[in-house]
């Protein structure tokens, strides 16, 4: 862990090191994993600021997305992570209210190797996220996503982990 730590907050102060024409938004999630484990998020994301096949439908958009996530289990076993993922959004057209689906792959490092009876063969982690959700015309946005980590078969056994979670995002 010790060593993942400089490399998350590398990635958080690249993240808040922008100028005021790009701002960095917070997130919150909260939600359960495949083991019944509660799951707490905090993420710091930045827009890429660029779009794609932009149409009558919507667009499609990204943003990067560095978060600590808090993983408390039924046995009160705690296991902490780090993540760092591109995710891009595909945004439907809409006046007050837009409808968005969304996917990405990042790294993430977990605090343990096993948690809630999982042996996940290494520390390090690809965090594979889909979502969907509603952007409203004030910048907040809330949603539904399901995560799912594992280290791809790089180490055995490899025994992954999966989570759902709402979440809600505002700029600061």
């Amino acid at each position: 862990m010790k060593k993942r730590v400089p490399l998350a907050a590398t990635a958080v102060l690249a993240l808040c090191t922008v100028s005021a024409a790009q701002a960095v938004d917070f997130s919150v999630e909260a939600g359960m994993s495949s083991e019944s484990t509660m799951v707490y998020r905090l993420g710091l994301q930045r827009d890429f600021n660029k779009s794609w096949w932009q149409s009558d439908t919507g667009r499609l958009t990204g943003y990067w997305d560095a978060a600590y996530t808090y993983w408390h289990g039924k046995d009160r076993s705690t296991v902490h992570s780090l993540s760092l993922s591109p995710m891009f959004v595909y945004e439907f057209n809409g006046d007050s209210v837009k409808p968005y689906i969304e996917a990405g792959i990042g790294i993430a490092g977990f605090s343990e190797t096993s948690y809630e009876g999982r042996d996940f063969g290494s520390a390090f982690a690809f965090e594979d996220r889909i979502g969907a959700g509603l952007g409203f015309a004030d910048g907040q946005q809330v949603g539904i996503r399901a995560s799912h980590y594992s280290n791809a078969g790089i180490k055995q056994p490899n025994e992954g982990l999966e989570s759902i979670t709402l979440h809600y995002r505002t700029s600061f």
